[in-house]
């Protein structure tokens, strides 16, 4: 069983948030942030990890200390149902249409964060939600996941369509990544020996 579980309260935020590695793409998602929540739901859905999220947070100032923290949390959680990685593929990619938006997604799970990210979006929100919260995210959860990501919007005209196809590749390139090698066996994919 590859399964996470974070807890995490500071004044800002009160988390709750577990992560299952070997689920079937079902969540149920509460992060008082509407858009948000349906980016981590299709999130879950594309990656095939079972996603809980429960977030109280100050969203009376803005999303941002929800969104950030939650990266946070996901990426704790991610980190920890991984593992000692054994076994694990190691690096995922793809390149995912979304309409007119074209996103290239690629993870290295190395032990090393570092995040490279390139969007233009067109409006600097969708609904409410802060467009450059995208970013805040994946940089928050590659910082306390220990992940190399790449993202990078190759195409895109519609706000709503980038972000939703990042989450979307996002999502199917770590559920790449993550997956069991029955060829390694429980070998780690590294020559240092550790990730």
């Amino acid at each position: 069983m590859r399964i996470g579980e974070i807890v995490r309260e500071t004044a800002e935020t009160e988390i709750e948030l577990s992560v299952d590695l070997d689920g079937s793409g079902d969540s149920t998602v509460d992060t008082g942030v509407g858009f948000f929540d349906h980016m981590l739901t299709l999130f879950s859905r594309h990656s095939r990890f079972d996603l809980n999220v429960k977030c109280d947070g100050d969203t009376y100032v803005d999303a941002h200390h929800s969104v950030e923290d939650i990266g946070i949390c996901l990426g704790k959680a991610f980190a920890q149902a991984l593992g000692e990685r054994r076994g694990i593929n190691r690096y995922g990619h793809i390149i995912l249409p979304m309409d007119e938006t074209l996103i290239l997604c690629a993870v290295d799970i190395s032990g090393r964060a570092c995040l490279c990210f390139e969007a233009d979006f067109p409006s600097e929100k969708i609904g409410s939600f802060d467009t450059e919260l995208v970013e805040e995210f994946m940089a928050a959860f590659v910082r306390s996941s220990g992940v190399t990501l790449h993202v990078k919007q190759i195409s895109g005209k519609n706000s709503h369509h980038i972000a939703e196809g990042m989450f979307k590749a996002l999502g199917r390139t770590l559920k790449q990544a993550a997956a069991i090698d029955e060829e390694l066996g429980d070998e780690i994919p590294s020559t240092k020996g550790v990730l």
